[in-house]
């Protein structure tokens, strides 16, 4: 679950012929060299509709079922080498152009096919700090500050258990927020944003209307990467599965 925060009241979520057989075909009578009169009828010449590929185009087409049979998705592993890759040199998104944000997206998906966690809310593996390295959401990247006002590294804690999570700021805030989470499904949630901490200790009420939703697409012990209600990307690697959010 990804949620948004910046350094004051934004928040960490921008939140499927048959043919019938051709007609007899009868040879034209032959005329018999002693009687001009009399016609024999030939037997008739059987047009067969099976069997009629030559060989090597049947060899070929055997060939193509099998090599597609035994075809097997790429390896997560692979997949998620290739995300990484895509990603490392775009300073978490906020570098990104729309040509690198439609390649990661691709990507993104090819993972979330290979998805080994079906029901991450579920799933221990949630449990823990979790990094932000990626993302599409123009209010946690903080675009529109000077590069040195903009936060350095965001982490999101969550404890599926509590049904809790927090979001936190790096230098230069330190700005926190926590949230209540309602599961919608197995790997979806409504998320309801309660207190930010300004500068990790003064606490301010979040309004009302601080809610969003998240759902998990892939989930393992590295990788987690969510999508928003508001279509944003998330992309997170885990820091520290012992973590807890504080009472």
């Amino acid at each position: 679950m990804v949620m948004a925060l910046s350094s004051t009241s934004s928040l960490f979520l921008n939140t499927t012929d048959y043919s019938p057989h051709k007609p007899l075909h009868y040879l034209p009578s032959q005329s018999s060299p002693s009687s001009s009169s009399s016609h024999f009828p030939i037997k008739p010449l059987i047009h067969h509709t099976h069997n009629t590929l030559p060989l090597s185009q049947k060899w070929r087409t055997n060939v193509s079922f099998f090599t597609s049979f035994l075809k097997k998705p790429k390896d997560a592993s692979i997949i998620k080498e290739e995300l990484l890759e895509a990603i490392a040199s775009l300073d978490r998104g906020a570098d990104a152009t729309p040509e690198d944000q439609q390649r990661v997206d691709q990507i993104a998906r090819k993972l979330e096919a290979v998805n080994p966690t079906k029901e991450p809310l579920k799933s221990s593996l949630l449990d823990g700090k979790w990094e932000l390295i990626y993302t599409t959401s123009q209010s946690i990247l903080q675009i529109k500050r000077p590069k040195f006002l903009r936060s350095v590294t965001n982490y999101q804690a969550i404890n599926a258990d509590t049904l809790r999570a927090q979001n936190m700021e790096s230098r230069p805030f330190f700005n926190q927020v926590t949230a209540d989470l309602t599961p919608l499904n197995t790997r979806k949630v409504a998320v309801k944003f309660d207190t930010f901490k300004i500068a990790g200790f003064i606490p301010v009420k979040a309004p009302d209307t601080a809610r969003g939703e998240l759902e998990i697409t892939y989930l393992d012990e590295e990788l987690r990467v969510s999508r928003g209600d508001k279509g944003n990307l998330f992309i997170l690697k885990m820091v520290d599965p012992s973590y807890r959010i504080p009472a």
